[in-house]
């Protein structure tokens, strides 16, 4: 079996554009992947659509090879970014080919499940109003109802991540921002019960000073914090593991790790109570499973980060079911009405649970047509990030 062509689609997503791909082969078989990245997907999509046109010719078979092969020839142009989005879509793909001739789900080609049911915590649920607390407890509420036993927000409401714009230029928070956070976490805490974490997002966008403030605030607060997420980047171990021995909450960093070559100083360095590597980024379903396995090595739970499209979705539950370590997987509440309708079937997503079936390889196809009535934002707009 060979690979004989590589088809790449830019779609426009609820916040950003996701990249979609499927490779196709000598023998009929096609795997789908995905390698959605942001800001600048219209450069992720140029870069699956050359690692495509570049893996024509491959066995699809060797998929530990291939991955390796095209980390090592474009490592030059660094070990990040979206070659390594690329590599992950290709990956996934593959992955997908595999199980399809093996007449296996993915899940069952990386070792069997521990589980077929993976649990989500909802993420993108608090879309509407003024941004008053209130506005955040009502949203809470309708998420809850939805089967969801855990969640995800930015009490900050860093709605705007471009710098030299609305962030203050050294990453602080006013007096009444502070208080603010507080308040909407506090609002959102008492809709949902005492009982039910939240995961506190700040997208890094916090110095030092004010990272530490305000997860002693949290805690004071007595919210139910699931972790404290990215309280700075990820070319900061040391940082973030100094700001984790100073505060009372559990840390969480990944998204921005993409490989297991990344990941490694974190762990070594204690810096992080979760991991939350995103499979469109990272490497795809080998590096996933790879980087599942050494924070197993450092009694680390997982939780794989994914805003993106819903092949990042799939791919992640399939990876997640293989490992004893994995924690939650987030999940995007709200979305585009076409997500369902790219696949050849929706998302079995009920009562805050992915439920895996045992189709063959990942288990769905696209919907070429469907992806194509939705091409990609290429000229910035507000709210999305292009």
């Amino acid at each position: 079996m060979r690979i004989t062509e590589v088809k790449t689609w830019l779609v426009e997503g609820i916040k950003y554009n996701w990249v979609i791909l499927k490779v196709f082969t000598d023998e009929g078989v096609t795997g789908i992947g995905e390698g959605t990245n942001w800001p600048g997907s219209p450069i992720v999509f140029e870069a699956c659509r050359h690692i495509g046109e570049v893996i024509v010719g491959e066995d699809p078979s060797r998929i530990d090879y291939l991955w390796t092969k095209l980390y090592s020839d474009f490592n030059w142009i660094g070990q990040a970014g979206p070659v390594m989005s690329a590599i992950s879509a290709v990956d996934i793909a593959l992955w997908d080919i595999a199980g399809k001739r093996a007449g296996m789900p993915v899940y069952q080609l990386l070792g069997g499940a521990y589980r077929t049911r993976i649990k989500l915590y909802a993420n993108y649920w608090f879309l509407s109003g003024s941004g008053e607390p209130g506005d955040y407890a009502a949203q809470a509420r309708a998420m809850k109802k939805q089967g969801f036993t855990a969640c995800k927000m930015d009490p900050f409401a860093h709605v705007n991540y471009w710098y030299g714009e609305d962030l203050s230029d050294n990453l602080s928070l006013t007096e009444e921002q502070k208080n603010k956070a507080i308040d909407r976490l506090a609002a959102v805490q008492e809709a949902l019960g005492p009982e039910f974490p939240i995961a506190v997002e700040t997208h890094a966008l916090l110095n030092e000073p004010t990272a530490v403030e305000m997860a002693r605030r949290i805690a004071a607060a007595k919210i139910n914090c699931m972790w404290y997420e990215e309280p700075a980047r990820p070319e900061f171990p040391d940082e973030i593991a100094k700001i984790r021995r100073q505060i009372p909450l559990p840390v969480c960093v990944g998204e921005r790790i993409h490989s297991r070559f990344m990941a490694r100083p974190i762990l070594e360095k204690q810096a992080a109570d979760f991991l939350m590597p995103d499979i469109t980024r990272c490497g795809g379903i080998s590096e996933m499973k790879k980087i599942a396995n050494l924070c197993e090595t450092y009694n680390l739970l997982i939780a794989p980060h994914n805003p993106n499209g819903p092949i990042s979705t799939i791919a992640s539950a399939h990876a997640m079911a293989t490992v004893p370590n994995f924690f939650r997987q987030e999940f995007m509440l709200t979305d585009v009405p076409w997500r369902d309708t790219v696949l050849d079937k929706p998302l079995p997503v009920k009562d805050g649970f992915f439920n895996l079936s045992n189709v063959p390889g990942l288990g769905f196809d696209l919907v070429e047509e469907e992806l194509e009535r939705h091409p990609g934002i290429t000229r910035r707009r507000a709210g999305f990030y292009v």
